[in-house]
């Protein structure tokens, strides 16, 4: 069975860097629930609900590659913070696309049970990449 890290590098490697949606299915629990991620602040449970998520982004941003830049653990619970280098080349948030180079970092709070995600609690730097891909004004765009 797989270190609470091993899961949470290998979720953000093969779900977001290769956009294996099928690992999502082998990763998150069929229970699980994942905060700060949903549309209209909705809560995203289950596979079948992440799923339609990273392919809006990964449909944005094609070529979207993580780093986990550091992990902490306690228990069953692991915090991760990583970063993000994407190209906005597809219209999937609303935004025609700019093909701007974006960079944003987040954190999330992971636990995990038997080599699954169960709980994630998710923050990110949506303001920061809405910045860069508009030059006026922000329009909260991305979780319509």
């Amino acid at each position: 069975m797989l270190t609470k890290k091993e899961v949470v590098l290998h979720w953000f490697d093969e779900v977001w860097n290769n956009g294996n949606l099928a690992a999502i299915d082998e990763l998150f629990a069929a229970d699980g629930i994942a905060y700060g991620l949903g549309e209209h602040g909705i809560n995203v449970v289950g596979p079948g609900a992440f799923k339609p998520f990273v392919q809006k982004i990964r449909d944005a941003f094609p070529d979207i590659h993580i780093t986990v830049e550091q992990t902490v653990e306690e228990g069953d619970w692991i915090a991760a913070r990583f970063s993000a280098q994407m190209t906005h080349t597809g219209d999937a948030l609303g935004i025609l696309p700019t093909g701007r180079r974006v960079a944003v970092s987040g954190m999330t709070m992971t636990r995990i049970a038997n080599g699954q995600i169960v709980e994630g609690y998710n923050n990110w730097d949506i303001a920061g990449m809405m910045q860069q891909l508009h030059d006026g004004p922000m329009e909260a765009t991305l979780l319509r």
